[in-house]
């Protein structure tokens, strides 16, 4: 996938569509690189692209891998790390 790549030690982002209804954005992790707990005011809808990461939603862990697709509820606090280095889609429906 060409449109982001790995950077070392990094969390890399790259916003394909940020529209008033929402965004869709390409993650890369570096292994061991994560997302500390947060919340968000709307559902986000994650596809695994490459890799294996754990994501913790509400403290219920969660190992994904390539393919695997996981909904993250609004207002839940979740975190995200990198058991190895992935890459996900992320979006976020604000409306």
């Amino acid at each position: 996938m060409g449109l982001i790549e790995y950077q070392e030690d990094a969390v890399v982002s790259r916003t394909i569509i940020d529209k008033k209804t929402g965004t869709v954005t390409l993650f890369a992790f570096d292994e061991g690189q994560g997302l500390s707990e947060h919340t968000v005011p709307f559902d986000a809808f994650i596809y695994l692209l490459d890799g294996e990461a754990e994501i913790v939603i509400s403290g219920k862990s969660l190992r994904v891998r390539e393919g695997d697709m996981v909904i993250m509820p609004a207002n839940e606090p979740h975190a995200l790390k990198a058991v190895k280095k992935f890459k996900m889609l992320l979006t976020m429906i604000r409306s």
